[in-house]
C-alpha cells in the first residue's frame, strides 16, 4: 500500500490527497504533526515539510511540487495538466499563486494561529487579533481573483479540472475548516468551490478532523 504522510489542515497535503483520490489511487493516510521534530518528517524530508509519498515500489517523493508531478507522470489517469501548452502553463501559474501567495498570506498564518500555536510552548497559544484582522482583510482580494477565472472559465485555468483547482481548493477547504471563507460575499466563488466539493475525489477531506477543533458546521455540507 501506498503511504501519504500528510496533517489534516496542511493545505500541501490535501492537494496531494486529492490527487490520488482523483487518479483513484489506493493510499494509507498517516497523520503527521510535522512542526513535531519527534514526528520523523525530518528524517523524511530536511525541509520538514508535507507531503510526502512513499509510492507502491518504495520511491519517495516529498514537497508539493515533486509530488504533485510524480503523480501527474507516473499515472495516466485523470490527467490534471492539459496537453495544450499555454492551459498547462495556465494552470500551474495558478496553481503556483496559491501555494505561495495565498499560503504566504492566508492559509499558513491561519493555521498557525488556530492550529499550530496550541500545541507549542509559547507565552499565549490565542491567535493574535492583529495577524487575525490581516488575514481577514485581505482574504476578499483572493476571492475576487478567483472569482475573475471562475466566471470566464469552466475551471480556474480552462475547461478541464487541473492542478490549479486541486491547489486552490486544498487552501479554500482548510480555511474553510476554520470558518475564514466570507462566501455570502462571493457567489461565483461559493458555486466553483461546490462544485469542486461535490467531486467524489473530496470525501475523504470533508471527512478528516483535526483533534479538539472541529469544523465550521457547514464544513462537509454539499448545499452550503
Amino acid at each position: 500500500m501506498r503511504k501519504l504522510y500528510y496533517y489534516p489542515l496542511c493545505a500541501f497535503s490535501r492537494q496531494a490527497l486529492l490527487s490520488l483520490e482523483e487518479k483513484r489511487l489506493d493510499v494509507e493516510v498517516e497523520n503527521t504533526r510535522f512542526w513535531d521534530r519527534g514526528s520523523g518528517v525530518l528524517d523524511m524530508n530536511s525541509f520538514g515539510r508535507l507531503p510526502i509519498l512513499i509510492d507502491l515500489n518504495g520511491t519517495m517523493v516529498s514537497g508539493v511540487l515533486a509530488v504533485m508531478e510524480y503523480l501527474e507522470e507516473a499515472y495516466d489517469q485523470s490527467k490534471l495538466l492539459s496537453t495544450d501548452f499555454a492551459t498547462r502553463a495556465e494552470a500551474r501559474r495558478i496553481f503556483q499563486w496559491f501555494n505561495e501567495d495565498f499560503s504566504a498570506d492566508i492559509t499558513s498564518p491561519l493555521v498557525f494561529e488556530r492550529d499550530i500555536k496550541r500545541h507549542l510552548s509559547l507565552p499565549s497559544s490565542s491567535p493574535s487579533s492583529a495577524s487575525m484582522r490581516r488575514i481577514r482583510d485581505v482574504m476578499p482580494v483572493y476571492l475576487r481573483q478567483l472569482e475573475w477565472f471562475a466566471e470566464r472559465r469552466n475551471w480556474l485555468a480552462g475547461n478541464d479540472l487541473s492542478l490549479a483547482d486541486i491547489a486552490a481548493a486544498a487552501h479554500i477547504s482548510t480555511v474553510d475548516y476554520l470558518g475564514g471563507v466570507p462566501w455570502s460575499a462571493f457567489p461565483i466563488a461559493k458555486e466553483w468551490y461546490s462544485r469542486i466539493k461535490s467531486r467524489p475525489s473530496f470525501k475523504r477531506l470533508l471527512a478528516d478532523r483535526v483533534p479538539s477543533l472541529p469544523p465550521v458546521s457547514y464544513y462537509a455540507l454539499l448545499d452550503f
